[in-house]
């Protein structure tokens, strides 16, 4: 956590370095189909959230969910459930910093699940996921929201993917 865009780019460089590995950030279209799990609803398990699922700012509700705690901070990884891929907080947490530009929609972006890293709308990149600073409406695995790649917040992190052939 309190990573840019910039320090994820950096540190999978690093890590690729150090393994010999090839690593790499997610691309929107993978991160969106990893949360998802084979899902179509706004959450792995459906279309409602409760506190014991994922952690974001429990004084809110989503679609009818009761309200539940808030615990201000990050949590570990396997605090929850992990979906059917076996991923961990996928949903809330921390926002995930992707490959991607950002667009204000997907016309004209890659159909095959790579990075759109063309004219970046305001020079901003992609987080998905939400986070334990948000409502849980953020944490639907269809939102996305963005900021500039050198900005740091105490609830952006990011996930590697690593490159196997």
């Amino acid at each position: 956590v309190c990573v840019s865009w910039n320090d994820a780019q950096e540190y999978a460089k690093w890590i690729s370095q150090q393994s010999g590995k090839s690593y790499r950030l997610l691309t929107e279209a993978e991160r969106e189909y990893a949360a998802r799990a084979g899902s179509q609803a706004a959450f792995w398990w459906g279309d409602s959230i409760n506190t014991s699922q994922a952690n974001y700012d429990g004084n809110y509700s989503y679609n009818g969910s009761p309200k539940g705690e808030y615990r201000q901070a990050t949590v570990a990884a396997n605090s929850f459930r992990p979906n059917p891929f076996g991923l961990y907080n996928v949903h809330g947490n921390v926002w995930e910093w992707v490959e991607d530009c950002f667009h204000d929609n997907y016309s004209g972006a890659p159909t095959d699940g790579s990075a759109w890293t063309t004219i970046c709308s305001g020079n901003t990149r992609v987080l998905r996921g939400g986070s334990w600073n948000f409502d849980p409406a953020y944490a639907r695995s269809a939102y996305r929201g963005r900021n500039s790649p050198d900005f740091r917040l105490n609830d952006y992190g990011f996930r590697l993917a690593r490159t196997v052939f």
